[in-house]
């Protein structure tokens, strides 16, 4: 005789989806469905009244087809209704919206579309804010070759929120390849940043700007107006049409060579080999045997100011970082911004070009990145072999006044604590902006890190502002002026 049951529980099954996830659950979504499928049954195996076993066993299993089938279609159904454009802010199924530039996870925000969309499927794909912002970086260092590049200068700040600690990446003092000629120190620098402290494997980071580079990446508004105001000198093949014009915005560039260096980069082991096939190829380029050194980036503790509302961290010399301290403790002292409207100590002869990104996630991590090489397109001299355009940083240059970021952490004792980043590129203007940004928040603007600064009239000169903040466990983004940069997130 078969042995009686009680009823059979089935509890739906929700597939997982990152699109899905949501603070809060919906009410029901684990909806306990019983079937009746067993009653009392007689010796024979044939229910009392009812139909043989067999064939109430079928009817059950019909049953349950029909029922697994109902819930993959409304499965499905809630997986379409809720696909979102990348960077979408539309509602979640808790039915919550958030402003623009506020994610639950995560976020980067850089000067190019393609690259903050880069840094964020490096966030989906499992990566944390170094993966992001280093595989942005080199993304930028393709698509922005008149700002960045793997001849630039980095200098970065992180903050780790599982640890509390707060970290200064620098490419090491300046040094000269040839005359006028900086020695690049990118991707030992970017490579080092991420052995310490990135997730994802190496060569995963790489696979999007080696892409782009191959196979061609369409000129945005920045690079075109670099290029109309700096003419195509030295810039062709790469950047010019057939007949030595400019591209202009959408054109589209391929740089195969730089491609190639950044294959064999994704290949080095350690740090100071990522650098090493790019120095040998302009080495050769420049009739020399190879540099006497290669590049020395280093990692180091984030030089720490206290003030009342939390602690400051931010990079040390030859950055601005401690001349922008310098600026905020008087200013603080004074109750008040500086009444000069151009700080003398980042005032600079010649305005740097640089570019910036951020990365923030929820639970408070902050990667601040900077470069340059110095003039727009650097040094001008583009090295045939390798597709990388030299910086005019050599050494005995001029302290790095393009390089200041700065971390505000409510409390290092609290690693749930609200974290606030912000980086600048362009004049010492920006560096003004950001110093009144930062005193406002200090001064007790609650929803400063929400809804990112208010924009200021320029009083030195153009320049970007990007801000990034862990606040209430969600991510924001955002910049000054409010257009310049696209930023990402989920």
């Amino acid at each position: 005789m078969e042995p009686t049951a009680g009823p059979v529980r089935y509890q739906k099954l929700l597939l997982w989806d990152p699109g899905l996830e949501s603070e809060e659950e919906e009410e029901g979504t684990a909806e306990t469905l019983i079937l009746d499928t067993w009653r009392p049954q007689d010796s024979s195996g044939n229910e009392v009244g009812g139909l043989p076993g067999a064939w109430a066993r079928l009817v059950a299993a019909l049953l349950l087809l029909a029922v697994g089938f109902s819930l993959a279609v409304r499965q499905l159904h809630t997986q379409g209704g809720s696909t979102e454009t990348l960077g979408s802010v539309a509602p979640p199924p808790s039915g919550h919206a958030h402003h623009p530039g506020v994610y639950h996870h995560g976020a980067i925000i850089s000067p190019a579309a393609t690259c903050s969309h880069l840094g964020r499927e490096l966030l989906v794909a499992g990566g944390n804010v170094v993966d992001a912002g280093v595989g942005a970086a080199l993304c930028l260092a393709v698509v922005h070759p008149h700002a960045t590049g793997l001849g630039a200068m980095f200098w970065g700040l992180f903050y780790n929120s599982s640890s509390g600690n707060s970290t200064a990446l620098t490419s090491g003092p300046a040094q000269t390849l040839v005359p006028g000629l900086g020695l690049p120190s990118a991707l030992p620098t970017l490579r080092l940043l991420h052995t310490r402290f990135g997730r994802l494997p190496w060569p995963r980071l790489l696979v999007g700007p080696t892409t782009l580079a191959q196979e061609g990446f369409l000129v945005d508004a920045p690079l075109a107006r670099a290029l109309a105001a700096q003419g195509t000198k030295g810039l062709c093949p790469l950047l010019c049409h057939t007949d030595g014009r400019p591209l202009g915005p959408g054109a589209r560039a391929i740089n195969p060579k730089l491609a190639a260096v950044l294959r064999r980069a994704a290949l080095a082991p350690t740090p100071d080999l990522a650098g090493e096939a790019l120095l040998g190829l302009l080495a050769r380029d420049l009739g020399l045997e190879g540099p006497s050194a290669g590049p020395m980036p280093t990692l180091e503790p984030a030089l720490q100011l206290p003030v009342p509302q939390g602690i400051l961290l931010t990079t040390p010399s030859p950055s601005a970082g401690p001349e922008l301290l310098t600026l905020l403790q008087a200013a603080l002292h004074s109750r008040g911004p500086s009444s000069d409207p151009c700080p003398p100590l980042l005032q600079a002869t010649v305005t740097p070009v640089s570019s910036v990104l951020a990365t923030v996630d929820s639970s408070g991590s902050v990667l601040l990145l900077t470069s340059s090489l110095n003039s727009s397109f650097g040094s001008g001299h583009l090295s045939p072999s390798t597709g990388v355009l030299l910086s005019n940083l050599v050494a005995k240059s001029a302290p790095n006044v393009w390089a200041c970021p700065l971390i505000l952490h409510s409390s290092l004792d609290d690693t749930e604590a609200d974290v606030l980043g912000l980086v600048a590129s362009g004049t010492p203007a920006v560096a003004k902006v950001m110093t009144r940004t930062l005193l406002s928040h200090l001064a007790g603007s609650q929803t400063q890190a929400q809804q990112g600064p208010t924009e200021s009239p320029s009083i030195c000169g153009q320049g970007t502002l990007l801000q990034v903040a862990a606040h209430a466990e969600h991510a924001h983004v955002s910049s000054v002026p409010h257009d310049c940069c696209p930023f990402q997130g989920f």
